[in-house]
């Protein structure tokens, strides 16, 4: 009888047990699920990717725009005026000027004159606006540029979904973080062939069938780790410059969870008018990492 006992309370516990593992496996589920639904939701906003329709650099003085061909910068036909103004590149100062009886916000605010961008000016504080277009001043290096948005583009009507690969938990993995022992940057190239020094976040160590891989990140704010890697899957089934992956740097001890199935692609997967990191050579895995977002597009 204890017998009978013994092997009922064991197979309940181990019914619990087996119960609890699917539970966990289907909240993990949910919850991938719902940050790729974010994912999705925020590209399609109107200050998502899927609307960044143009990026024009600009020369050092004037740069006329407007949508005629004559124009420095050619704005999309039938979605803007003809001859806009112009932007006024000065002692690393952007001006912009507009015609009379062209109608120009900057902040939902009637504009005429005035500069839009210099030291002093945070990125994309100053948005304008002209029907359906918005724009702002980027810097990359040395070269400043005008990021265009075109809320009606093709890109965001057409826009459906996301391809991933099956969500696995066993993508989502310890690793141990290895802080730097001094604040310094590593340099960090994009697809423009700038190369920009970033704070430096640490290493990220974990093991992927008993062999060890590290992934360098870079520092946001106070503890949001980025990471830009490369793996085999890149190219065929994934986006070939890379995928993007956060982590957060733990506020007490070494560990850290790296969650591959939260690896998504770069702007430059949605749009050709973005200037995205590219991995480091460090970063390059030399394994496939099937999980998280599949190739989109053909960018």
């Amino acid at each position: 009888m204890q017998k009978i006992l013994f092997l009922c309370t064991l197979f309940i516990l181990k019914s619990n047990m087996q119960l609890n593992a699917q539970t966990n496996d289907e909240n993990y589920r949910k919850e991938i699920d719902q940050w790729h639904q974010n994912r999705e939701n925020n590209l399609k906003k109107e200050t998502g990717w899927l609307t960044v329709s143009g990026l024009f650099w600009l020369d050092e003085g004037e740069n006329t725009f407007g949508s005629n061909k004559e124009n420095k910068i050619i704005f999309p036909a039938g979605k803007a005026a003809e001859h806009m103004g112009s932007f006024t590149l000065l002692n690393d100062e952007v001006r912009l000027t507009i015609l009379p009886n062209i109608a120009v916000k900057r902040n939902d605010t009637l504009f005429s004159t005035g500069i839009i961008f210099n030291k002093d000016i945070e990125e994309q504080s100053v948005i304008l606006s002209h029907r359906n277009l918005r724009w702002f001043i980027i810097k990359r290096g040395n070269r400043y540029g005008v990021r265009l948005r075109d809320l009606e583009s093709d890109a965001r009507k057409n826009f459906t979904h996301i391809d991933c690969f099956p969500i696995d938990v066993k993508w989502k993995i310890n690793a141990i973080y290895e802080a730097p022992s001094t604040k310094k940057t590593i340099p960090i190239h994009d697809v423009i062939g700038n190369t920009t020094e970033t704070e430096f976040g640490g290493t990220l160590k974990f093991e992927i069938d008993g062999k060890t891989f590290a992934l360098d990140a870079t520092l946001e704010g106070e503890d949001d780790l980025f990471i830009v890697f490369g793996d085999y899957t890149n190219g065929n089934k994934t986006y070939g410059a890379g995928r993007f992956l956060y982590a957060k740097k733990p506020k007490e001890g070494n560990k850290v969870v790296l969650d591959f199935n939260k690896s998504y692609n770069p702007p430059c997967a949605f749009t050709d008018f973005a200037t995205c990191p590219l991995p480091p050579e460090q970063n390059k895995l030399s394994f496939e990492v099937v999980a998280g977002e599949l190739k989109y597009g053909n960018h």
